[in-house]
């Protein structure tokens, strides 16, 4: 899976940028969501706009090209979206133990004549269509039908991912990506052994929140030298996992998060390190609801032109010049219960013009998780969890 690398060092990128952003809030995000949005535009991108998207880092293209026998970068692009095919095809695979669905989608102005190749690339590429709407006239009702689109694809979870007024009638493309997630845990937690616990948001205060317990063998490891635990919980039919990142202090997590990087995770959550132990676990049920506008986050990561009117090349996708991104909203949700996780995000890009030995691994203080497939080694969420 050639994409593994670059999802994953655009999912730090991002990372350290909510980071700053969000100094002690909960995160919540998926990555997979965002990129795939993002690839959809780059599909239709050209010169210094696809340049910036594939080189500066922001989605970390270049990786997936350089992979390649050395044949030029430009002859290459096609792979990245042929991976983006693999991996979503993968991921669209019906399972009995877990709903996971990935959808992306293309709001096209009716006046505006998008190129047939564009059309069917993204239909290839992306298992998606192009949809004409009446943004001149109608800005507003466009914007609704985009919204319950959203809605029926996340079951409900994520309503309004356009706010009001978002739509102009200047907008002539609208791209959406929403991914839901529904899973059990392989194993389960005893609702009967879930009690009120105390979760130390810092060293200071605490909040007491119902904490869920279970005693059980995970792959497991501790990290003396980072002062930090790694846990997986995997869902039935372990296809995917969340893994969890616990410091041993109760306001350790800053130190954790920058020592943190893409091949770090690698090494310390791979086979050879995570290994199977009795562990005495304590997880708080919780509830995180994010939505991010990534305008300034993208062009913090160095994809710029995209959103200059006078800089802005996307004509890949109707082969003229006057296309812009105006506005990448991307919304999740994720709930975690003695059943298992629902977890739910999308991204709108709008273009305008106990026997054995057993180990502790206590969440009551903040803890970084993510939702990983294992197959292909995506990570599909992230968050962090500093008051649940």
């Amino acid at each position: 899976q050639i994409l593994f690398p670059a999802n994953t060092h655009f999912t730090f990128d991002l990372f350290q940028q909510f980071k700053t952003s969000k100094k002690d809030d909960n995160i919540f995000c998926s990555p997979l969501s965002i990129s795939s949005a993002l690839a959809m535009t780059y599909l239709g991108a050209k010169e210094n706009t696809a340049f910036e998207m594939e080189m500066v880092g922001a989605l970390h293209f270049n990786e997936v090209t350089e992979n390649t026998e050395g044949r030029t970068t430009r002859d290459h692009l096609g792979n990245v979206h042929h991976q983006f095919q693999k991996l979503l095809t993968e991921l669209k695979k019906p399972t009995d133990a877990n709903e996971l669905n990935i959808a992306n989608k293309l709001y096209g102005e009716k006046n505006y004549q998008f190129l047939q190749e564009y059309m069917d690339n993204v239909k290839k590429f992306y298992l998606t269509s192009v949809e004409s709407v009446d943004f001149k006239n109608a800005p507003e009702e466009s914007r609704k039908k985009i919204n319950s689109w959203v809605e029926s694809q996340t079951h409900e979870k994520i309503k309004d991912l356009l706010p009001k007024n978002s739509l102009e009638f200047t907008t002539v493309l609208v791209l959406v990506n929403a991914i839901y997630f529904k899973g059990q845990w392989d194993n389960k937690f005893d609702k009967r052994n879930t009690v009120e616990k105390e979760f130390w948001l810092n060293k200071d205060t605490s909040k007491p929140v119902q904490m869920m317990k279970q005693v059980n063998v995970f792959k497991f490891t501790s990290l003396e030298d980072i002062k930090a635990k790694i846990l997986e919980i995997p869902y039935k039919g372990k296809d995917l996992s969340m893994v969890l990142l616990l410091p041993d202090d109760v306001d350790g997590l800053q130190k954790l998060e920058d020592q943190l990087t893409a091949e770090k995770l690698r090494e310390w959550t791979s086979s050879q390190n995570m290994h199977d132990n009795y562990v005495d676990l304590y997880l708080p049920r919780f509830k995180v609801e994010e939505t991010y506008d990534l305008k300034d986050t993208l062009r913090a990561l160095g994809m710029v032109d995209v959103f200059n009117p006078q800089r802005a090349n996307l004509s890949g996708m109707t082969g003229t010049k006057d296309l812009l991104v105006s506005k990448v909203i991307h919304k999740s949700f994720v709930e975690v219960t003695e059943e298992g996780t629902e977890a739910a995000s999308s991204t709108a890009v709008v273009v305008n013009v106990g026997s054995p030995p057993t180990h502790p691994f206590h969440c009551d203080h903040p803890f970084l998780f993510f939702i990983r497939h294992n197959k292909t080694n995506s990570i599909l969420f992230l968050g962090r969890v500093s008051s649940p």
